[in-house]
């Protein structure tokens, strides 16, 4: 509010009265108009010395009002919104100098702008906006070999963006494994978007722990048996050793024996005691550990430990080892009264122990709504009590229990409980582990809790039964976890669900990325009412450029995005779609390999364009190395 407040002062003070502030629509966006302004696949004869009064006139309507947007004040992001303005004077409105602004006239036809420049301001008028900027599209779009040539030749030029460029430069996908590994020594963001072996082999070997931290944090299943290894092993801080090692048991690497005891024999020993793929012969060494966290951790492997054992930890005289060694012992041996009331906290032993049946009675009966809670999730309580909750006057406990893995779905669907649909749901670890048992999945795929057949659809693989069975399913967040998940979806739904489905940050482009998605035919939606649907037109092997040029003036911007996105798109309408009202289509432009060079070089040193243009793929891997050796030299002496 108050950065608003700024920028209507400073409008105010310049003469002109605030009407509202305005999104672009379907005019040219402020962003663009300022890059128009800088040069950059700017119509000729554009530069202007003065803007004199006949300029104003040209601009403003018959009530004196047209748009503006002041560099430096950007409101709604990315220069998103135009300030709608009135000017009633004869002179020139005092907006000249610093920050400088763009200004444009309501019907889109005249824009004026003074911009800051290397050689002093540069100013800019223009009227027949629309059809300029189409005739300088086509002349860009006619650059020749040699003409390209020059431009890779003389680039970067002078590196006004290196931090911009060392941000992205790591997603340009022709960026080759040894730039990528050049890229670790100055930024190693890019790790969270790189799958590439060579590159995470580098990262695993990197003397920075940044890039190690980075690497472990966002590439954990990428990584080999070998590679997670070697980062544990030569890894110096002892905290993360253990970390890397906790992370590589999580995903399933099993680590040689010998990486254990190194583990063991170092300052974190309690953290590496608490390993769950510590080999069992070690679990007596830790069992008679001088320090009562080894003991402690060593209570996690209770099925792994002799009676004698067992025994001795059961024996401790530290409280909280011999608190730990119960716990694991009345997981199987039923928890009598006075041990439960000896308890300090005995949330755990309700949520996990086994508790004997008149101690259960009494919990069930007389506990307040936080203990019969934590037993509704309790595996180990017995039948009769999970049917005396299943009438609990609670509805969160009613609804604990309708998720209990040991009800049938008989008994299931006489729970009364309550789900919210709309909220984010989680794949149930009990389902999960019977993704594999074709039986457990067709009997649960028939539940009536929404929850259930949601974590049924989450399966790899499923019985084609069950697979027809969820594609028809009430719930369409069922259908929607099937298209991002089940190799087995069919293309009906899945086809069903992109209506109204595009993706998420764990399945990012599914359904259309799904291998059952259907690719033939799709050409019939070329003119279909929808914008989702004709966007698919140009996934049709069928489809041509002609296909490709029309999508790109569609109304609706996701259409024009994924015309933007195609390499068969003409570079006259690149650069047309660098105007686009939407920044998620003029970003797609920028990135368009098709793009001529010499307007690809001027996004490249602009502030707001620096980082989507250096992921273009056209850029020639010589000069991505001469980039990046740029933008190394420049950060490096800020440092």
């Amino acid at each position: 509010m108050q950065h608003r407040e700024q920028l209507h002062d400073l409008l105010t003070r310049a003469g002109l009265t605030v009407v509202e502030e305005t999104h672009p629509g379907s005019t040219l966006p402020p962003e663009a108009g300022r890059r128009i302004a800088l040069g950059i696949a700017a119509p000729d004869g554009a530069v202007r010395k003065v803007l004199d009064p006949a300029w104003w006139r040209r601009l403003a309507d018959v009530d004196g009002e047209f748009l503006v947007a002041v560099l430096g004040h950007r409101i709604g992001g990315n220069d998103a919104c135009w300030t709608r303005v009135r000017y009633v004077g004869d002179g020139v409105p005092e907006l000249t100098g610093d920050p400088g602004f763009v200004a444009l006239s309501l019907d889109g036809q005249v824009l004026l702008a003074e911009v800051p420049g290397p050689g002093g301001p540069r100013v800019t008028a223009l009227d027949r906006l629309p059809e300029r900027l189409d005739r300088a599209a086509a002349a860009a779009g006619r650059e020749t070999d040699d003409e390209r040539a020059d431009v890779w030749a003389a680039l970067p030029g002078r590196p006004a963006w290196p931090a911009h460029w060392v941000e992205r430069i790591g997603s340009n996908p022709a960026a080759p494994d040894e730039l990528l590994i050049r890229l670790l020594d100055v930024a190693e963001g890019f790790l969270h978007g790189c799958d590439r072996p060579a590159v995470l082999d580098a990262a695993v070997a990197h003397p920075n722990p940044r890039v190690r931290s980075t690497l472990v944090d966002t590439f954990r299943p990428q990584l080999t048996t070998d590679q997670w290894v070697r980062l544990v092993r030569t890894e110096p801080s002892p905290n993360r050793r253990v970390l890397w090692a906790e992370h590589a048991c999580a995903w399933g690497v099993e680590l040689p024996e010998d990486l254990y005891d190194d583990l063991l024999a170092g300052p974190c020993r309690a953290q590496a005691a608490a390993l769950p793929g510590l080999p069992a012969h070690r679990l007596p060494s830790l069992v008679a550990d001088a320090d009562p966290q080894v003991r402690a951790a060593a209570c996690a492997r209770w099925e792994d430990l002799a009676t004698p054992l067992r025994a001795r930890l059961l024996a401790d005289t530290d409280d909280a080892v011999r608190t730990a060694a119960l716990l694991a012992h009345h997981a199987e041996v039923p928890m009598p009264r006075d041990v439960f009331a000896a308890l300090l906290a005995p949330g755990r032993a309700l949520e996990q122990c086994r508790l004997s049946t008149e101690l259960e009675a009494q919990l069930i009966h007389e506990g307040n709504t936080e203990v019969r809670g934590a037993l509704a999730a309790n595996p180990r309580l017995s039948a009769d009590s999970v049917a005396v909750l299943a009438n609990d006057p609670s509805d969160d406990i009613r609804s604990a229990v309708a998720l209990r893995p040991d009800l049938d779905e008989e008994q299931r669907a006489a729970v009364r409980h309550t789900f919210d649909p709309t909220l984010m749901s989680r794949t149930l670890p009990w389902v999960e582990a019977l993704h594999g048992d074709a039986d457990a999945m067709r009997r649960l795929a028939v539940s009536a809790h929404p929850l259930i057949r949601r974590s049924v659809a989450r399966a790899q693989r499923l019985p084609p039964e069950v697979v027809e069975r969820l594609a028809r399913d009430e719930d369409r967040t069922v259908r929607l976890f099937l298209a991002e998940s089940c190799d087995d979806a069919p293309y009906e739904m899945l086809l069903e669900v992109w209506r109204w489905w595009d993706g998420s940050f764990s399945h990012p482009d599914r359904p259309r990325s799904h291998p059952n998605f259907p690719r033939a035919g799709l050409l019939r939606y070329a003119d279909d009412p929808s914008g989702r649907m004709r966007r698919l037109a140009l996934d049709d092997p069928q489809s041509t450029p002609a296909d490709v040029a029309r999508l790109a003036c569609d109304p609706e911007a996701e259409v024009r995005r994924r015309a933007a996105e195609d390499t068969r798109l003409s570079p006259a309408d690149a650069v047309r779609l660098l105007n686009d009202s939407a920044a998620h289509v003029r970003g797609a432009a920028m990135r368009n390999p098709r793009l001529p060079a010499r307007v690809l070089a001027g996004l490249l040193h602009d502030r707001d364009t620096a980082w989507a243009a250096v992921t273009n793929p056209a850029i020639p891997v010589p000069v991505l190395h001469r980039i990046l050796a740029a933008a190394e030299t420049v950060l490096g002496a800020r440092r």
